[in-house]
């Protein structure tokens, strides 16, 4: 819990990072499909 109240702190001070973020484990997951 602790590191999502963090990661939201940080999503509010940079917003783009978090897009980033998301982005990167949106390929992720899409990796993890491809594999299965």
């Amino acid at each position: 819990m602790s590191k999502n109240r963090e990661a939201r702190k940080n999503t509010k001070k940079e917003p783009e990072k978090s897009l980033k973020e998301k982005r990167l484990e949106k390929k992720a997951k899409a990796k993890a499909k491809s594999k299965e």
